[in-house]
């Protein structure tokens, strides 16, 4: 293949790990592209997106970005559109596509630690990987999903989401969560690391329960140290995954597809970030 560039956007974006992750894989493929972080906010991402020239294959999207991306784009996956946000864009002569890989990122790490169907799953946060936990969890078979926001209304969305999949969302407040009796197999928190929350869970309630904290820096998160239950699953382990699957959209075009020696690829992915 022609050299191609891609870039990671979003804002801040200093700290962003898939540089790492992206520039391994392309190298153990043999791929002279070239990847990079670039800082841009909502105001300025259309402008970046229209600008760029034919040596563009593809970007990668970070918040405040994935929900804001979808009126740029002439298609958009089922997932995308499911979960209503896309941090992944094609670039290609029938103009942009959008993917969420986030969605198959945490599944695949769910299925990793021996967790390929849920039945209960609570999702602490509103955002758009929240979104993307509400489709995950609808596709590993789940029948009972709660949300945990500091404000009902911050879960609107959410709900409609829901509804969409099939599936009745409770939402509660992040200082009812205790009332939560029923056991669950599994907690998806998209909270900011560091955000100052004391998420207090019944015990039993969580006993047997993976924890899925898609932060990654640093870690452990206050939820994930002071976690009870059987599994804990980092956010560096999402990150990886859903990039593997994003290599996949920019050396094939197809998300489903997967690449030559992808065991390979993952495992110099895994190590670029110390995993």
């Amino acid at each position: 293949m022609a050299i191609a560039r891609l870039a990671v956007l979003g804002s801040p974006i200093a700290h962003s790990l898939s540089p790492d992750l992206h520039r391994a894989a392309y190298r153990l493929l043999g791929l002279d592209w070239s990847y990079e972080a670039v800082e841009v906010g909502r105001a300025g991402l259309a402008d970046f997106v229209r600008s760029r020239d034919n040596d563009w294959r593809g970007l990668s999207l970070t918040m405040p970005l994935k929900i804001e991306v979808l009126t740029l784009l002439a298609e958009v996956s089922e997932i995308a559109r499911e979960t209503g946000s896309a941090n992944t864009v094609l670039f290609e002569g029938s103009g942009l596509r959008g993917f969420n890989t986030d969605v198959y990122g945490l599944t695949r790490g769910f299925a990793r630690h021996g967790r390929s169907s849920l039945g209960s799953v609570l999702i602490l946060g509103g955002g758009a990987t929240a979104a993307s936990a509400l489709v995950a969890a609808n596709q590993l078979g789940a029948h009972s999903v709660f949300v945990g926001v500091r404000s009902p209304e911050r879960a609107a969305r959410l709900v409609e989401v829901g509804r969409a999949q099939g599936i009745d969302v409770q939402v509660r407040r992040l200082d009812q969560l205790i009332q939560i009796d029923e056991a669950l197999d599994a907690v998806v928190s998209t909270l900011p690391n560091g955000a100052a929350v004391d998420v207090v869970l019944d015990p039993d309630a969580i006993r047997t329960a993976a924890l899925f904290d898609v932060a990654y820096s640093p870690w452990p998160t206050p939820l994930a140290a002071s976690w009870t239950g059987e599994t804990v699953i980092g956010g560096l382990e999402m990150l990886v995954l859903q990039a593997l699957a994003q290599v996949r959209i920019f050396v094939g075009g197809d998300q489903e597809r997967a690449l030559d020696r992808e065991d390979e690829v993952l495992a110099a992915m895994l190590a670029a970030v110390g995993l």
